[in-house]
């Protein structure tokens, strides 16, 4: 899809590099491959900091109320209930994820990894598919050209 508001390009850019990752991940799990997701450990953690932290964050004060306010609350809730789900899974696989990059993650702490990195893979996945197919294409017609440009730089000043 080709958007036209700045801030539609900046969420689909973090989307798509969320999805190459969760990719590999989920290859590196479907092989039971626990060296390629050893690798793929740290830059997980890197990317859900961000994605949790600052893209949630982000949606959640700058966009959705402006989506509430048009009368799309409906989606926003949704989309806010995802995150929260999401952040429940990231707050428990942080900790194992640490762990792996480490070299310290036993083998009974590997399953629990496994699970919650696929639960993850799949939650995110879904998640980006619905913001890429239902908000940023909102987005281009709920901001105006001032209004995206003042959150474009916000979004990218907070980064």
């Amino acid at each position: 899809m080709s958007f036209q508001c700045q801030v539609s390009r900046l969420l689909d850019d973090e989307h798509r590099s969320s999805i190459a990752l969760l990719d590999r991940v989920g290859h590196a799990l479907a092989g039971g491959d626990l060296g390629a997701l050893q690798a793929l450990a740290a830059p997980l953690q890197r990317q859900l900091a961000h994605e949790i932290g600052h893209h949630f964050g982000f949606e959640e004060a700058e966009l959705f109320p402006r989506m509430a306010d048009a009368g799309d609350a409906e989606l926003a809730q949704l989309l806010t209930e995802e995150h929260d789900t999401l952040r429940a899974v990231a707050a428990e696989l942080q900790p194992l994820a640490a762990l792996l990059v480490a070299g310290t993650l036993g083998a009974a702490q590997r399953a629990a990894l496994q699970r919650l990195a696929g639960e993850l893979v799949e939650r995110q996945v879904a998640h980006i598919q619905k913001e890429t197919m239902a908000l940023l294409p909102l987005l281009d017609d709920l901001l105006d050209d001032e209004t995206d440009r003042q959150l474009a730089f916000t979004y990218t000043a907070d980064a």
